[in-house]
């Protein structure tokens, strides 16, 4: 259980550090939370395909790390706040990309 907690705390530091370097940027679009999620997808499919689950390995690259680095919290916030917004375009293609890419990516990963 610790080195999931120990996990979590690192992939909580590279998101933070990944959206701070994004946001920087300025663009009204949450590239910072798609690209992240997408990249945890397609690790966490690499992941899955190589190593055992429950594993000492797994539990703290799969559930620990990416689960801190990925966010589905925040994607749910940005999604609000483009309701709010009435922004139906960019929703439909947020949901579609984070979605539909994370699965193609998850597989892609598990390809590999």
């Amino acid at each position: 259980m610790i080195n999931v907690g120990c996990g979590a705390a690192l992939g909580a530091v590279l998101r933070y550090l990944l959206t701070t370097l994004w946001k920087r940027q300025r663009i009204d679009w949450p590239l910072a939370t798609l690209v992240i999620n997408l990249s945890g997808a397609f690790v966490l499919g690499i992941l899955t395909s190589h190593l055992t689950p429950g594993s000492v390995a797994m539990t703290f690259w799969g559930v620990g790390v990416l689960g801190g680095y990925t966010t589905f919290s925040t994607f749910n916030t940005e999604l609000v706040a483009m309701i709010d917004e009435r922004r139906w375009a960019a929703i439909a293609a947020y949901l579609l990309l984070s979605y539909g890419g994370g699965l193609a990516l998850a597989w892609l990963g598990m390809q590999l």
